[in-house]
């Protein structure tokens, strides 16, 4: 078994953990009060991937969920306590190998509102939409500079 590559962040309400695993099967997310348990097989060579986390803090289970994607299976933690940030994931201060601050969303949240961060329904909004119906686009008869006739070549 190896540990699923991952990284995290967390907001005012809630954390993020993304799991990088490639055309995941059988994800299996189980969230208890301090303890997220990950498992799936993982790529065309069906690899067993298992991470278990000792959260830094309580969690809510019962409202925490996560979502299965192509490229990756992203879990939505919702904190006991809202508000209070958390400086790293773990409750040990080890450095996992596997995992990882997701710096492009990670956010200085102390002097923004509430409003501002996301709540969990605009969570569970942005999570139903994050399909592939979009795929279509390709066929969009628009155009685009790119997509200019080139002369041709003597």
């Amino acid at each position: 078994m190896h540990p699923a590559t991952a990284k995290w962040y967390d907001t005012r309400d809630c954390v993020f953990i993304e799991f990088w695993v490639a055309d995941s099967k059988d994800v299996k997310v189980n969230f208890e009060k301090t303890k997220c348990v990950f498992s799936c097989l993982g790529g065309s060579d069906n690899i067993k991937h298992e991470n278990e986390i000792d959260l830094f803090e309580a969690i809510d289970e019962n409202e925490s969920t996560h979502k299965r994607t192509g490229r990756s299976v992203l879990c939505y933690l919702r904190k006991a306590q809202p508000g209070k940030p958390w400086p790293r994931l773990t409750k040990e201060k080890a450095k996992l190998s596997w995992l990882s601050v997701d710096f492009n969303n990670w956010k200085d949240w102390d002097n923004d509102s509430d409003e501002e961060m996301g709540h969990y329904d605009q969570f569970s909004d942005m999570m139903n939409n994050m399909g592939c119906d979009d795929l279509d686009a390709e066929d969009d008869e628009s155009g685009d500079s790119d997509d200019e006739k080139l002369p041709d070549l003597e």
